[in-house]
């Protein structure tokens, strides 16, 4: 009988990092969904939508993409700035 195996090692920083980056990857086409939720909803007793919840649901969807993707920039800025040099006058 064999042992049971080990799980693989995952560096939690690096991990946390690569799923972040497939979040920011997935983002626009759930944004996208997100807009055409409001093309598939009507009022069954006219046959349309009411204009200013779908203006107000698409404003709030707007706002939360925005706030969504600048948190997730946030996160991402440490994995693609560049190592900062050390400095050569600073003697520790």
């Amino acid at each position: 009988m064999k042992p049971p195996a080990s799980p693989p090692f995952l560096a939690r920083n690096s991990y946390r990092l690569r799923r972040l980056m497939d979040a920011a990857r997935f983002l626009p086409v759930f944004g996208f969904v997100l807009m055409l939720l409001p093309l598939m909803r009507e009022d069954p007793a006219t046959g349309t939508g009411s204009a200013a919840s779908e203006w107000a649901y698409l404003f709030a969807v707007w706002l939360v993409l925005i706030l969504a993707t600048a948190l997730m920039a946030r996160g991402l800025r440490k994995a693609f700035d560049p190592p900062k040099a050390p400095d050569p006058a600073r003697k520790d």
